[in-house]
């Protein structure tokens, strides 16, 4: 099956609708975790920035720590839906799913700069069950792309040498991640030419087998 992972049918403490006032303390934490980081932001601070008491955020969430997970169960879980549902229209073919993984995480590490960086530094700031919950998020994201380059492998399509598929897969996904370190809008290249460039860097790393278009006489 290329890879293919089943579909998403779970639940979990994050996954509720949440208040507008609520809404409004995530959108303030995000700016300021982006800004200054969970650690150094106060309650106080998320509260002021979008005008409600310094009180209100305990109406919504039992602490910081609950905020900065809902905050960050959210990100990683939309990332690995969409992740699932791209892989999903072409699976079977390893490549194919290879690309569409890629091109999922360049999209949102570069459109969603502010949401991944804080949901890549800060989840470590977890702790207990919530830290456990959201490592498990980030390994199933890995091994979904570790089944694709093993698939691949098998099939012919890849090549990965003596690098394991945990290990570029891993080194794959990291350079995606660290898209939200430093593209900017009004670079040089926008963020479906940069998704060019790091399916071609994704290949690479795989050890994609060249295919050979048409021979023209």
């Amino acid at each position: 099956m290329g890879g293919s992972a089943p579909a998403l049918q779970r639940e979990a403490p994050g996954d509720r609708v949440l208040s507008e006032p609520a809404r409004r303390l995530m959108d303030a934490a995000l700016e300021l975790f982006y800004q200054q980081g969970a650690l150094a932001t106060t309650v106080r601070e998320i509260t002021q920035a979008c005008g409600l008491t310094p009180g209100a955020l305990y109406n919504h969430f039992a602490s910081k720590e609950e905020l900065l997970y809902t905050l960050v169960w959210d990100l990683h879980v939309r990332l690995e839906r969409r992740v699932e549902s791209a892989q999903a229209e072409c699976a079977g073919d390893p490549v194919a799913e290879l690309c569409a993984i890629v091109r999922t995480y360049v999209d949102v590490h570069s459109h969603r700069r502010e949401g991944s960086r804080v949901a890549n530094r800060e989840y470590t700031l977890l702790t207990g069950e919530r830290l456990r919950e959201i490592v498990a998020i980030r390994r199933r994201m890995r091994d979904r792309l570790v089944a694709v380059l093993e698939a691949g492998e098998r099939q012919g399509y890849f090549d990965l040498g003596c690098a394991s598929p945990t290990l570029t897969a891993i080194a794959i996904l990291d350079m995606c991640i660290h898209i939200s370190e430093w593209f900017r809008t009004e670079g040089p290249l926008s963020s479906a030419e940069l998704g060019d460039r790091y399916v071609e860097m994704a290949l690479r790393v795989a050890g994609a087998r060249p295919v050979r278009g048409p021979q023209s006489d």
